[in-house]
C-alpha cells in the first residue's frame, strides 16, 4: 500500500463548454477532470504518458469511480487534488477530490472519485508489469 501524499492541486476555471444549459458543469465533465488530476500526478511523480510511451507501454483505465456531492457552475475555480493510492504489479489506482474554491473559508467538496488502471503493453494492449525504473520513480513523493 503506498502513503496518500497529496501534492498541490492543480486548478481548472469552468468553462462554457463544461456546462449545460442551465450554466451547471455536466456530470460527464467530472470523468475528464479526474482524469487530468490523475494524469498530472504521475507527470509530477516522473512517470507520465511520455515516460510510458518511451518504454512501449500504455495506461488503460479499468475503473472509474465518481461521488457527485454538489454542483459546479459557469466560471467557478476548481481545485483538483490527485494522490496515489496504489501502486501493483500491472496496475496504479489514484484518487481525486474536485473542490470549488471561492468565497467560503474552506473549498466546498463537489465530487470525489477514482481511476484504476492497468499498465499494458502499447502495440499489443496486453498487460504489462511495470518496470522497476517506473515503480521507483512512483514510491517517491512528487516533485510540486
Amino acid at each position: 500500500m503506498m502513503a496518500t501524499l497529496v501534492t498541490p492541486p492543480r486548478r481548472h476555471r469552468v468553462e462554457h463548454v463544461d456546462t449545460d444549459a442551465s450554466g451547471v458543469v455536466h456530470f460527464s465533465r467530472y470523468a475528464s477532470l479526474l482524469e487530468t488530476a490523475a494524469l498530472e500526478e504521475l507527470d509530477r511523480r516522473g512517470s507520465g504518458l511520455a515516460l510510458l510511451e518511451g518504454q512501449g507501454l500504455d495506461l488503460r483505465v479499468r475503473e472509474l469511480r465518481i461521488r457527485y456531492r454538489d454542483a459546479a457552475r459557469f466560471q467557478d475555480w476548481l481545485r483538483l487534488e490527485a494522490r496515489l493510492e496504489h501502486v501493483g504489479p500491472a496496475s496504479l489506482k489514484l484518487g481525486v477530490a474536485i473542490y470549488r474554491e471561492g468565497t467560503a473559508p474552506e473549498p466546498v467538496l463537489l465530487a470525489s472519485g477514482s481511476l484504476d488502471m492497468a499498465v499494458v503493453n502499447r502495440e499489443s494492449g496486453e498487460p504489462s508489469c511495470i518496470p522497476q525504473t517506473l515503480s521507483t520513480a512512483l514510491a517517491r513523493p512528487p516533485s510540486p
